[in-house]
């Protein structure tokens, strides 16, 4: 063993010692600084973040506002249910993901255990529905129908029940007043996402991950005028969590109320009347076809003519908004959007594209006489027209001889705007056309306000169409390869037609011309601009864009904002023009093609103006369309493969006005059974606390004693004593 000196030893030591110390020192130096930039530099800071984490917020959803119609009838309310909700991020503690749990619910609420696990999976690319599309963080709906029994139940026995609530709840109610369902104008609710909680955080208007969101309809226009703002309540709590007392309380803010152009009782009797004139189509034989016409769907529009606003709106088929409330089922989801459920959810008084056959006669009338065709010159109206070596017929193949244009109005003579249109397509070149083509009867569909939307209040209108030069061209485009390949000279129609479309598809044909002027070809209408078009010309000229919402009444009652009537253009015709279209108008309701839908209406004290349309559709049946207007109203009705205007449309639009005027099949007026003889100007009476004082609306009871409401819809129902 190798002896050390002492000395040596005592340096060795010492060194060590001193490394020790440095360390030492080091560690200290670095956790004083830490502790100085946690207590000085960032100390407000981080005691801030400690005091909130002692604060706990508990959050009151507000009461969202009513939709209301004219008159102040809640269309959309809110009811107290029994709710039954499941907490996921409970479940997901179990060890089976809360099956057991929610297969005991299940047995409870008397469902089936896969309808209850179905409602409660997060929706996402793959997962069909039912299942929850809003945050995962939120309770869940299982049910808004459980029993006081089925709560109590729940409740009592919470050991069995982790992460179910069963709580009386404020939910949406769609009360259907005198059975106006009202579905596609009024929408439906669905849960609130993450995305759309993280996109509206730094808004004057977030969601809380509790809010139900319009997805439709009104519910979506004026959703955050409707949801109101939620309550937030502060409570200071120990480190246990025991509540020392309240920080600070901000006061739920209930949602305002809309109030609406919509009368319950004219939306009552629109549905019922457009119902019953498909189901009377459905027992018309189509000579065409061979078989009756299958009238699959329909629409109807009541429209204030000096104003735009509507007074109902009608979309068959339709649905129950109700069947959303509290999640849908996987049946209910089916039959609105499956492949046999004809699209319920649509609504096509504003989605709804077709061509217009002969109520687009008005926009062909005024641009011939903007084109300086005049209004009362005579222009052959032979039984058919050539053009081409092809033969374009008169409807019925009737002649009238040398008419005015007015007169071609009233007959719905065809040949008389084909001859006007064909002259001008040559004027502009043919086939060939000129630099600066007039194109008169395209730009004056673009002047009506076709070819874009109206701008109503409802989400998701369609622009329709005109198949102006532009768009033949972009149409072209799009589709040549498929026609080229699809193309046969003489072979089949369809394939004879790709084969003429590979070669010149992209240029104006006079065929196109001629049938546009009737509202034909790939013209595409909604039944609202056809209404929005008929009110302008009622009132002289002006378009308005369509309305539904009145007025919006804050929850306190004491602000009301009035929506006022807002014009997007005029018409394109002079005083003198839209006199004489508004006389030929109404030669159509009394001499006309409309006449006899029109026998016994007192014509002197209300004018009624009319026009028919029998739209062809290739591979359909023949659309159905008519449009009026009086001084008040204008009223549009449409039924997909229906037949002719005036015979499957006509009479219920008649019975709408008897409605509206109080008249009897005789023409006499009783203003006591009127429902609506002028537009209803003012609004409902509002109370200081918001509330609205609305009459009841009754559905008509034909066992019942007739009170004088039920009197009036008996007898505008079709069902007079």
């Amino acid at each position: 063993m190798t002896n050390i000196p002492e000395t040596g030893r005592t340096q060795r030591v010492q060194i060590r010692l001193i490394v020790i110390q440095v360390l030492v020192f080091s560690l200290l130096l670095t956790l004083g600084g830490r502790l100085w930039y946690l207590q000085i530099r960032n100390g407000r800071e981080y005691s801030d973040e400690a005091k909130n984490n002692h604060v706990q917020q508990v959050v009151q959803p507000a009461v969202r506002g009513s939709i209301l119609d004219a008159r102040g009838v809640p269309l959309a309310d809110n009811e107290t249910r029994l709710v039954v909700s499941a907490s996921r991020t409970e479940l997901m503690k179990m060890e089976d993901d809360g099956k057991s749990v929610l297969t005991r619910l299940a047995g409870v609420l008397g469902m089936k255990p896969k309808e209850v696990l179905d409602k409660v999976r997060l929706c996402d690319s793959k997962t069909p529905q039912p299942c929850w599309n809003g945050s995962p963080y939120q309770p869940i709906p299982v049910t808004d129908e459980a029993t006081t029994q089925q709560a109590l139940t729940i409740r009592e026995r919470a050991e069995d029940f982790p992460g179910i609530t069963a709580e009386p709840t404020a939910v949406r109610r769609y009360g259907e007043p005198g059975k106006a369902n009202t579905a596609q104008v009024l929408g439906y609710l669905s849960p609130v996402t993450d995305e759309e909680i993280t996109k509206a955080q730094n808004t004057d208007s977030p969601y809380l991950r509790s809010d139900q969101v319009g997805r439709s309809g009104l519910e979506r226009t004026y959703d955050k005028e409707l949801r109101g703002k939620a309550g937030v309540t502060r409570y200071e709590v120990d480190n246990l969590g025991r509540v020392i007392g309240q920080a600070k309380n901000d006061k739920a803010e209930p949602g305002s109320s809309v109030v609406t152009s919509i009368d319950a009782r004219v939306q009552a009797v629109a549905e019922y009347e457009l119902n019953e004139a498909m189901k009377t189509a459905r027992q018309a034989f189509d000579k065409n076809t061979g078989e009756n016409y299958k009238a699959d769907s329909g629409a109807v529009v009541v429209m204030e003519a000096k104003t735009g606003r509507v007074v109902a709106m009608a979309s068959l088929p339709n649905y129950d908004p109700n069947a959303w409330v509290g999640g849908i089922s996987a049946k209910d989801y089916a039959k609105l959007t499956g492949k046999n459920s004809n699209f319920p959810l649509l609504n096509r008084a504003i989605q709804g594209q077709a061509a217009p056959g002969s109520i687009f006669k008005v926009i062909s009338s005024t641009a011939a006489v903007n084109a300086g065709y005049p209004f009362d010159g005579h222009y052959p109206c032979p039984s058919s027209y050539n053009v081409g070596g092809q033969t374009f017929k008169n409807f019925e193949s009737q002649g009238y001889g040398d008419i005015t244009i007015g007169r071609a109005l009233e007959v719905s003579c065809d040949t008389v705007y084909y001859g006007i249109a064909h002259k001008e397509w040559l004027k502009d070149g043919g086939m060939n056309p000129k630099k600066n083509t007039k194109d008169w009867f395209y730009k004056t569909a673009h002047q009506f306000g076709l070819g874009k939307e109206t701008g109503i209040d409802l989400p998701n209108e369609v622009s329709g169409r005109v198949p102006d030069r532009k768009w033949k061209q972009d149409f072209y485009k799009a589709n040549k390869d498929a026609w080229c390949k699809q193309g046969k000279k003489g072979g089949t129609y369809v394939e004879q037609i790709a084969y003429e479309n590979c070669l010149e598809g992209d240029k104006m044909r006079a065929g196109d011309s001629v049938n546009y002027s009737i509202g034909q070809g790939d013209t595409l209408v909604t039944p609202i601009q056809m209404a929005t078009i008929y009110a302008a010309i009622s009132n002289g000229g002006t378009l308005y864009d369509p309305t539904v919402g009145k007025a919006i009444v804050s929850g306190d009652g004491k602000s009301v904002e009035v929506v006022k009537p807002k014009s997007h253009g005029k018409l394109p015709f002079t005083r003198k023009t839209r006199n004489e279209i508004d006389e030929a108008l109404a030669g159509v309701a009394t001499r006309g093609s409309a006449a006899w839908r029109f026998g016994g209406w007192p014509q002197d004290k209300i004018p009624m103006h009319a026009k028919t349309g029998t739209a062809e559709v290739y591979g359909k049946q023949t659309t159905s369309w008519f449009a009026t207007y009086t001084k008040d109203y204008s009223i549009v009705m449409t039924i997909s493969q229906g037949g002719t205007g005036s015979g499957a449309s006509g009479p219920a639009v008649r019975n709408i006005y008897d409605a509206l005027y109080g008249l009897d099949d005789s023409g006499k007026q009783d203003l006591k059974k009127a429902l609506l003889p002028t537009p209803q100007k003012s609004l409902p009476k509002i109370q200081q606390d918001g509330s609205i004082d609305a009459p009841e609306i009754k559905p008509y009871n034909p066992d019942s004693q007739k009170t004088p409401e039920e009197q009036t819809l008996a007898a505008v129902l079709g069902r007079r004593d």
